[in-house]
């Protein structure tokens, strides 16, 4: 075969009508529509490669070898004169010509993602659609929309990730930040550490580092404020454009924007619903001595009495809807004599009374009416709606101010805090404690913290095998008095209680960075399929006929022309699941079918899509 390295690059104008397309192009089978759309790519950003050419022996023109498709479309496009002479590189001799034939495609490096971006969102400025640029360079559109989700990134971040010097990873972060300098200087941080190893920067670092103070779309104040009002008053949003997240800039509007709006809507609501007052909390929930603290006094709603004909249409109702059978105006109904059983407040009560207003973890608006301020007891009590409390109030006012002693219970905290240092031991007893012990109604307040619960149990639970481990040990009997439950609770062993501590803890684990997650899989060796096996309840019941007939040829290497595979095929859905559930979870079945070694291990590591 010649040596290609000695032969000199010949590029010749030829007019498109000397060209046809060579016998040594493989290139047969091609799509109408697929032409049509290169075509219209062509006219809008033109012939971004040249054809390859050669010129056969005893025929005129030139015989395209490489770039039939191209080729076929310039035919559509020989009205414009701008491609009715094009450029072609030739082949100088048979082999070469045979060699680009055959190699255009099997060989043909595909472009650093760096280039692939700075392309992708040239055309796009050019007017051309994502479906156009994955047309002209042979690549799916899922992968245009990724590389185009990156071509606003600084020239500097690109020059980074073509040089290696960053990951295409760690260039996806970079994508929230709107400060140039900033990016600059975090850009060489992340150079600095690398792109592997504990050193690197992980993505949720370069975001923190790009945005330290940023709120995400899901924090409470966000919801409840929402991105007009926090707009209007000059806010900025932002967004991780591979997260789908909204991100809010500036937390410091943000807040105010929040605390404006909740005392304007606590007055609102209280004015609305027909109180004397409505007050705003700032916190995410009330805590079982916020209302003491207030010191305020609850008014409980006085409960109603349904008529013999509205108790038997209550109970009616309510089997109706227990059984998902009733309509829209007798759901309103029942909600109606329901709300009439709990009771409601009088006229008389909502005229001492008020309420609190508190927006929780989720951005919800959440209300506790009826209760009735320090002021106004004594009107309430004589007024009939406020019982007068039966404890003798026989406190004198304290010369201590509130703001004097809270610092007061700082100070003791303080304190506490530095003699727990020396021992922590009980430090660690006390957080196992909490941690552990708090479940249902009782809450233990030993530290400023708790956990979120965390589901790790699906909805069906056939086909799933969870650690007993992770189910913690029944609670200790409590005796009402949390100093004499903790002992009981140490006398275990410290021992015990990091043991359970740690299995809490491990309970709560929901890593969202994708590295992180992939090396504690590999230190632990994780193999999801030791505690999951798919049954026809927990998931081939919940997907659609074709999915189980393909799944069923893939595991068994059926072809659609089996007998089978055609007798699985015209099994009712049912009937479906039931196979494959015994195929996944019956040795006898799998021995009965012939199941070979390759096939038993396909099916024994088999996960649906979405699961690692």
């Amino acid at each position: 075969m010649t040596d290609q390295t000695t032969i000199p690059q010949i590029t010749e104008t030829v007019a498109f009508a000397d060209l046809y397309v060579s016998p040594f192009n493989p290139r047969t089978v091609v799509s109408d529509d697929e032409i049509a759309s290169l075509a219209e790519n062509i006219k809008i950003a033109g012939l971004i490669h040249n054809l390859a050419g050669f010129r056969h022996d005893g025929t005129e023109g030139v015989g395209v070898v490489a770039g039939g498709r191209r080729y076929r479309a310039l035919a559509l496009l020989q009205d414009d004169p701008r491609f009715q002479n094009v450029q072609v590189q030739l082949a100088a001799d048979e082999d070469t010509a045979k060699l680009w034939a055959t190699s255009e495609n099997a060989q043909r490096q595909d472009l650093h993602p760096a280039d692939e971006i700075r392309d992708y969102g040239t055309l796009s400025k050019t007017g051309m659609n994502a479906c156009q640029i994955a047309v002209a360079y042979g690549v799916t559109e899922k992968k245009v929309y990724r590389r185009l989700a990156l071509a606003g990134l600084d020239d500097a971040v690109l020059d980074a990730l073509k040089a290696t010097e960053i990951s295409l990873s760690q260039a996806k972060a970079f994508t929230i930040s709107n400060d140039a300098k900033l990016t600059l200087e975090v850009l060489e941080v992340v150079k600095s550490r690398g792109t592997k190893g504990w050193g690197a920067m992980s993505d949720h670092q370069i975001k923190e580092a790009l945005k330290p103070d940023h709120v995400k779309g899901t924090d409470r104040r966000a919801v409840f404020v929402g991105g007009e009002e926090y707009k209007a008053a000059g806010g900025r949003i932002g967004g991780d454009l591979f997260e789908n997240e909204t991100i809010f800039d500036d937390p410091t509007i943000l807040q105010d924007c929040f605390e404006a709006k909740l005392a304007d809507t606590a007055v609102q609501l209280a004015e609305h619903n027909g109180w004397k007052w409505g007050e705003a909390l700032m916190d995410d929930g009330v805590y079982y001595d916020t209302i003491e603290r207030m010191k305020l006094a609850r008014l409980y709603k006085v409960e109603g009495v349904l008529t013999e004909e509205e108790n038997d249409r209550f109970n009616e109702l309510s089997e109706l809807v227990e059984g998902d059978a009733c309509d829209d105006a007798g759901i309103a109904e029942y909600a109606e004599l329901k709300a009439k059983v709990k009771g409601v407040f009088t006229d008389e009560q909502m005229t001492h009374a008020g309420m609190i207003m508190y927006v929780d973890f989720n951005g919800r608006v959440e209300l506790i009416e009826g209760l009735v301020r320090v002021e106004d007891q004594a009107a309430a009590i004589e007024a009939g709606v406020l019982k007068k409390s039966a404890h003798k109030e026989t406190a004198k006012k304290s010369p201590i101010s509130a703001k004097l002693q809270e610092d007061l219970t700082r100070v003791v905290v303080g304190a506490r805090q530095n003699a727990l240092l020396d021992d922590p031991t009980l430090a660690l007893d006390l957080l196992a404690y909490q941690l552990t012990q708090s479940q249902g109604y009782r809450r233990i307040h030993a530290y400023d913290l708790s956990l979120p619960y965390l589901s790790n149990v699906p909805e069906t639970e056939t086909g799933y095998a969870q650690d007993k481990r992770l189910t913690l040990p029944d609670p200790i009997e409590s005796k009402g008095n949390e100093a004499e439950d903790f002992a009981a609770f140490r006398k275990r062993g410290h021992k015990k209680c990091m043991d359970m501590l740690v299995r809490k803890i491990i309970g709560q684990l929901s890593i969202s960075d994708a590295d992180l997650a992939d090396m504690i899989d590999q230190k632990t060796k994780k193999v999801t399929r030791d505690h999951f096996t798919p049954t026809a309840e927990n998931f081939f019941m919940r997907v659609g006929g074709p999915y189980m007939i393909e799944l069923w040829n893939d595991l068994l290497d059926l072809s659609e022309n089996h007998d089978a595979a055609k007798s699985f095929a015209i099994l009712k859905k049912g009937e479906k699941a039931a196979k494959l559930e015994k195929l996944f979870g019956d040795e006898a079945t799998r021995k009965a079918l012939g199941v070979t070694e390759t096939q038993d291990a396909r099916i024994a590591a088999w996960l649906p899509e979405g699961m690692v």
